[in-house]
């Protein structure tokens, strides 16, 4: 198998120039440069740039897959809505979660690799940094949750120890970018519902506009102005983000906050086994419903054949006789479902004798065709 490398970058506050543009297609001219991204795929070969250094200097987003098991994600972030403090809260010692600094930006660099997984590089990757893209928003809003993720990895690798408490009281209600996060990077899907099953006191849900606009209503006149100024002017990218961490914290203070109550590893891994149980059970009772259901339509198809058989009486015999002269493979088949129910009949008939003494002679008239009596050895042994 070649191998299969894919990179994909992102320009979501500042669109690439055309300067910008030329120096990329000097890194690769097989590239799809747009001004909002870099798009490059590999069989035996390898990008001839740090893609650190280019999140440095063009990106916000980068996501990296490798067909060895190598995925990685990258999510520049301005340092005034994160501090390498809030991100080593959730993980101070783990090769997985990178903190780069960059001038003004801090980048996240999570990697992780899995040789055993049913990831599909060649089709899952496309589309999946838009489907991550979102955790980025989320993150300049205060949301710590993907970080809460990275330390679940660690959990799930067994390497923590039982009575850690976890960074967050939990992660639910899980959003598409989380869920999305998760899968990319093979985190337990019963633990991920552990933790979600509890809500992080920093995340306020979708707040109603009554409340959102009667938060705004608290903010002086001379802010308001200063942030329309702001927005007018165009030159900062997140003037919006800021505004919604403003409204976020006049809508949840933070000495309001229910004092949140902190799982301990080993309780998030036993109410993942008890989640795994359940789900377990409820896919063997699906599945067996689903049995069940296809033996009554089978069941009820062979009633409907069985009764055409009875009303063509012996003509069916000489039926089999033709399919086995064709000698492939799909008469032979057809041959031996058209005995089976003729075997179905004589039993409802109570005309076993006479069945098992035909079958005998149709097995002896065709005793050279090898691969026609392997497939009627199978039916002798259910008479």
């Amino acid at each position: 198998m070649s191998e299969y490398q894919y990179y994909e970058f992102r320009a979501i506050d500042r669109p690439l120039g055309q300067s910008d543009i030329d120096a990329l297609g000097g890194i690769s001219s097989r590239a799809e440069i747009t001004p909002s991204g870099f798009t490059i795929e590999y069989n035996w070969s390898d990008l001839r740039a740090d893609p650190a250094r280019l999140m440095k200097q063009w990106f916000d987003l980068h996501l990296y897959v490798a067909n060895w098991g190598t995925r990685r994600l990258m999510i520049r972030l301005p340092k005034r809505f994160i501090k390498r403090s809030q991100v080593e809260r959730f993980d101070r010692e783990c090769e997985n979660l990178k903190v780069i600094d960059a001038g003004e930006n801090l980048i996240l660099d999570m990697c992780y690799s899995c040789e055993e997984s049913e990831f599909t590089y060649e089709t899952d990757t496309k589309g999946l940094l838009g489907r991550l893209a979102p955790l980025r928003e989320e993150l300049l809003l205060g949301d710590l949750r993907p970080l809460y993720l990275i330390w679940l990895m660690k959990v799930n690798w067994d390497i923590l120890d039982d009575n850690e408490p976890e960074p967050l009281n939990g992660i639910g209600p899980l959003s598409d970018g989380l869920k999305a996060f998760a899968d990319f990077f093979d985190i337990d899907i019963d633990l991920v519902q552990a933790a979600a099953e509890a809500t992080s006191n920093c995340i306020d849900g979708e707040s109603k506009s009554e409340t959102v606009k009667a938060a705004i209503e608290t903010i002086p006149e001379d802010e308001k102005t200063e942030i329309l100024h702001r927005l007018v002017r165009g030159d900062d990218p997140h003037v919006l983000a800021e505004l919604r961490r403003q409204l976020r914290k006049i809508v949840i203070p933070e000495d309001g906050m229910k004092r949140p109550e902190y799982r301990t590893v080993s309780e998030l891994r036993s109410r993942a086994a008890e989640i795994l149980r359940i789900r377990k059970a409820a896919e063997q009772e699906r599945l067996q419903a689903e049995r069940a259901r296809l033996e009554r339509e089978a069941e009820e198809a062979r009633k409907v054949r069985i009764k055409t058989l009875r009303k063509r009486g012996d003509a069916v015999w000489d039926d089999v006789d033709l399919e086995i002269e064709k000698r492939n493979a799909r008469s032979y088949e057809q041959a031996i479902d058209l005995l089976i129910d003729l075997q179905w009949l004589a039993k409802e008939n109570g005309t076993m004798n006479q069945f098992k003494i035909r079958l005998s002679r149709i097995r002896a008239r065709h005793a050279r065709k090898q691969r026609f009596i392997e497939l009627l050895e199978r039916l002798y042994r259910f008479l």
